[in-house]
């Protein structure tokens, strides 16, 4: 395709009769600008305004981002200590619900009682005769 424009273009340049007017791809006279600006970085333009107020809004989003990552950690962590608390205060009051059901086991005040509700003369006077 290129070959077929740069036959239409030297077409045209040589009915035309004057040159000067079409520049060719291998003329060398022409600077070639996609090599030139290639070469040598363009110069630093300011930024328009708003990409100014845009650079700002996303410094101030990424500071926020940060902020609530840390947040985010510190919440992570007391979540976790919380969980080994509670884990510990648990296995504390297992042990301590064990030893008082141990020493009320042992203990003659806690046994159930063994009484009727009417006692009946013998138990009442014994093996007494009158």
């Amino acid at each position: 395709m290129s070959s077929a424009l740069f036959y239409l273009f030297s077409r045209m340049a040589s009915t035309s009769g004057n040159n000067a007017d079409f520049p060719l791809a291998d003329d060398e006279s022409v600077p070639n600008e996609l090599d030139a600006s290639s070469r040598r970085p363009k110069p630093a333009q300011p930024l328009p305004r708003e990409e100014i107020e845009d650079q700002e809004e996303k410094a101030r989003l990424i500071a926020q981002i940060l902020e609530l990552q840390n947040t985010l950690e510190d919440l992570s962590q007391r979540v976790d200590s919380v969980k080994e608390e509670s884990i510990k205060l648990r296995s504390e009051n297992q042990v301590l619900g064990q030893y008082i059901q141990n020493l009320m086991s042992s203990s003659t005040v806690f046994q159930p009682t063994l009484t009727k509700a009417h006692p009946t003369k013998h138990e009442m006077f014994g093996n007494f005769y009158w």
